[in-house]
């Protein structure tokens, strides 16, 4: 997928943007045009996915950063009056979970016909910007005190040796966690017990649940945890910061993979601002941003440029199931998560 080229060659200076509060507004070259979306990948990206889409359209843009789960909390709690118009990143079953409560209206872009398939929702309501595959981020300087390898395994997460010593999103409030629950009941045969008893195993060498996706790949990169349970391109991302002690693993059972998707919220107050915007992101010079501020997920026009730090997906054990099943367990998968493994964080 995509073109590939030495990585400094993907990189290009981005105009720094204002921030106010917890939404970042780019200045617009004309119009009365506005839009306001939910932005669930790391700050920095939606910082410029916000700033290059006023560039390219003179759409003032704004946003609110939220996980995939939060989003879907917050878009529930607004009802009929939502407070946004698109919903960029965060995985496709947090977009069906919204979908399935009538959060998300359909739209099919004239840009989505590039996308392959397996990246965009049958029926419309979403379609997909990225891809990227779930990983133990590990610093090995303390896997070297406690006398522990890099995991390559679920099962070695079980290990007593690892008490305290692993950080994880709560999957109530971050879609990179339920990726974690979902791929055990994936490796469970669909039993959804057995992937709870698997996190009621693993709680005790839980050091913290936190509220973000990425966020514990950089308590591994501080070296407060041995292990953090995060993408790939978090990782990856965190390494070329300065984390050089971190290193990369996958379960060798496999594990599901994310496609981040993109969408329109139903009842939307600027709806034609937030189509135009929801067809820029499919293009690859938007999908290209990505790697400009280190995030490497795969992304899924196949003009976009994939560079040296983006993950071989086809090397992997990646276990491909029914997003929409998985997105409609979504809100009583992590209940029970709540309930029976650890409540979700409240800040």
């Amino acid at each position: 997928m995509g073109r590939y080229i030495n990585k400094a060659a993907a990189l290009f200076a981005v105009g720094a943007i204002a921030l106010t509060g917890c939404s970042a507004t780019a200045a617009t070259s004309g119009g009365d045009e506005s839009l306001t979306f939910v932005c669930s990948p790391q700050e920095d990206w939606c910082q410029v996915v916000a700033a290059e889409f006023t560039k390219a359209s003179g759409i003032k843009a704004n946003y609110v950063r939220l996980s995939g789960g939060e989003a879907v909390a917050r878009l529930t709690a607004a009802g009929e009056n939502p407070e946004f118009d698109a919903w960029f990143g965060g995985g496709a079953d947090g977009h069906i979970a919204a979908e399935e409560v009538g959060l998300i209206e359909k739209f099919v872009p004239e840009n989505a016909a590039k996308i392959p398939e397996e990246y965009k929702d049958p029926d419309g309501f979403w379609t997909g910007i990225y891809s990227g595959a779930l990983s133990f981020c590990s610093n090995t300087d303390v896997l070297d005190k406690i006398g522990v390898s890099a995991p390559e395994s679920w099962d070695d997460l079980l290990d007593p040796k690892l008490k305290k010593n692993i950080a994880m999103a709560h999957p109530g409030t971050s879609g990179t966690a339920y990726q974690a629950v979902w791929t055990q009941v994936m490796l469970n045969d669909g039993n959804q017990d057995a992937a709870i008893d698997y996190f009621t195993k693993m709680h005790s060498n839980v050091l913290q649940y936190s509220k973000s996706g990425s966020a514990p790949g950089q308590m591994a990169g501080r070296g407060e945890v041995g292990v953090g349970v995060i993408f790939a391109q978090d990782c990856q991302k965190f390494i070329n910061e300065g984390f050089t002690q971190l290193k990369t693993t996958f379960p060798k059972e496999g594990a599901t993979f994310e496609v981040g998707a993109v969408s329109l919220i139903k009842n939307a107050k600027h709806p034609e601002a937030a189509k135009k915007f929801i067809e820029w992101t499919l293009t690859a010079e938007a999908q290209d941003l990505a790697a400009t501020v280190g995030s490497y997920s795969v992304p899924t026009n196949p003009d976009a440029v994939i560079t040296d730090d983006m993950v071989d997906t086809s090397t992997l054990k990646q276990l491909t199931g029914d997003i929409r099943e998985m997105g409609q367990a979504r809100n009583e998968l992590t209940s029970r998560f709540d309930r029976e493994v650890a409540p979700a964080p409240k800040s």
